[in-house]
């Protein structure tokens, strides 16, 4: 097992990503782990670049992933894809919206907890802890539409892993 993980989301201001590691945060917190979480926040209107740091393990000291030692790195907007790929260690794994159908989107704001559904298969985090975490940092009325979009970048994933084999 792995001791510590570390996952970097990035994105823009406006595309949810303080909300994503708020969620993945949650789950891992959820599954029992010590969890650390920071943020960069670039510009603060709509459209600045902005990053958060997310590490859970057994025991984690700092909250900031040091640079090349990312496992994951979710990127929520392909501009953002080199301006963070600096982050992610020589094996991680990277996750940007290339890796989904857009059209299979129903609203386009659910974008990054589709993308979470697909970093929840490359993280020792039960589903049941994603959905709790879900409704835990979401307004009830948005849980049917956010549990789809993770599901469907969960099922994303897994198509991409089987092609992969």
């Amino acid at each position: 097992m792995k001791n510590i993980y570390n996952v970097v989301i990035a994105g823009l201001g406006g595309q949810g990503v303080l909300k994503a590691s708020d969620i993945l945060a949650d789950a891992a917190f959820r599954a029992g782990y010590d969890v650390k979480k920071s943020e960069l926040h670039g510009m603060s209107q709509r459209g600045g670049s902005v990053s958060s740091d997310v590490r859970f393990g057994p025991q984690v000291w700092s909250p900031m992933v040091p640079t090349g030692e990312a496992d994951v790195l979710v990127v929520l907007d392909e501009t953002q894809v080199e301006v963070n790929r600096a982050v992610l260690a020589p094996n991680g794994v990277l996750i940007g919206p290339d890796r989904l159908d857009a059209a299979a989107l129903k609203n386009k704001k659910s974008l990054n907890v589709t993308l979470l559904g697909a970093l929840s298969a490359h993280l020792p985090i039960a589903s049941e802890h994603w959905l709790a975490a879900i409704h835990a940092n979401l307004a009830p009325k948005l849980h049917k539409l956010n549990e789809q979009s993770f599901a469907l970048g969960r099922a994303a994933a897994a198509v991409r892993e089987a092609a992969a084999v």
